[in-house]
């Protein structure tokens, strides 16, 4: 299975704000949309780095609550991990599991054209894994 079918099932919708958005801003979005990462972006397209949930809870633990106040860009993650549509979902799964990050932006021709989670890649797995079951189970009885 490739990331380009785990779109196609959840669709391209990325949720994007820029460097200069406030951190409280961002989080009231995290929790209105229910996602655990936006992607920081000037023009929607290009990617100039990613704020996770785990980002705002690090920072917090370390810096004041004036942090809510300042600009994503300070916390930002800035060199991104990113795939491509026509990666595979094992691939993807391993790229995070190694890298331990929870959300792959997917860039294709240089473009965003979407984002990924773990979630979403669990779930594909889950699923493949539940249609194989199934084949070998009715190969099974048929013989």
């Amino acid at each position: 299975m490739k990331v380009s079918e785990i779109l196609g099932a959840k669709g391209h919708d990325v949720v994007t704000v820029s460097p200069e958005t406030r951190v409280s801003s961002l989080v009231r979005r995290l929790h209105i949309e229910g996602i655990g990462a936006a992607v920081v972006s000037r023009d929607g397209e290009t990617i100039d780095g990613l704020v996770s949930e785990r980002d705002i809870v690090h920072a917090l633990a370390t810096q004041d609550t004036e942090l809510l106040g300042r600009p994503v860009s300070e916390l930002m993650t800035r060199e991104v991990v990113s795939c491509r549509p026509d990666d595979s979902t094992k691939s993807v799964m391993a790229t995070m599991t190694r890298r331990r990050i929870r959300h792959l932006p997917v860039v294709e021709g240089g473009r965003l054209v979407g984002v990924v989670s773990i979630g979403d890649v669990v779930k594909n797995r889950l699923e493949e894994m539940e249609l194989e079951t199934r084949v070998l189970r009715d190969y099974a009885v048929a013989h």
